[in-house]
């Protein structure tokens, strides 16, 4: 594939900050055994699922649980994923996992994430969202989303 081709596919834009006081939302997890590898570091692939768990807890805390904006009729699928992988995760680390609102766009939007543990930078990471109907097709986003953009809480 042609790389302009390939550029013109990306959707990832927002350019996470390590400033843990950039971010509206901060969700605190454990990481466990099963997610190492051989190496004894957190494997790569675990990443997604823990900002999975912040990017539903946030949505959980700022009133509108994600099964709340399903039976809206509104899924949130994931487009893309950007981690840049700075310092290992290990066994038993506490993360806190810092998640904003980073760009909003008619049917998508993306969140900004920075991972610290005791407040060093371990990971940042971006993820791109469509909404989309129970029958796959693009929707707007919600009122409160957009709206949430334009006025972000600090939590």
């Amino acid at each position: 594939m042609h790389p302009a081709a390939y550029s013109r596919g990306v959707r990832i834009a927002a350019d996470p900050s390590t400033d843990p006081a950039d971010y509206e939302y901060t969700h605190q997890l454990r990481v466990r055994f099963a997610e190492t590898d051989a190496m004894g570091i957190v494997h790569h692939s675990r990443y997604l699922p823990m900002l999975e768990e912040a990017r539903i807890a946030y949505l959980r805390h700022i009133g509108h649980p994600y099964q709340d904006i399903r039976e809206e009729g509104i899924d949130m699928n994931v487009l893309e994923a950007f981690v840049q992988y700075r310092r290992p995760l290990l066994f038993d680390d506490v993360v806190d996992v810092h998640i904003a609102m980073a760009s909003v766009e008619r049917a998508s939007f993306q969140m900004a994430y920075v991972l610290t543990v005791e407040s060093e930078v371990r990971a940042t990471a971006v993820t791109a969202h469509g909404c989309v109907t129970p029958a796959g097709r693009p929707t707007r986003l919600p009122t409160w989303l957009r709206e949430l953009a334009a006025n972000p809480r600090s939590t």
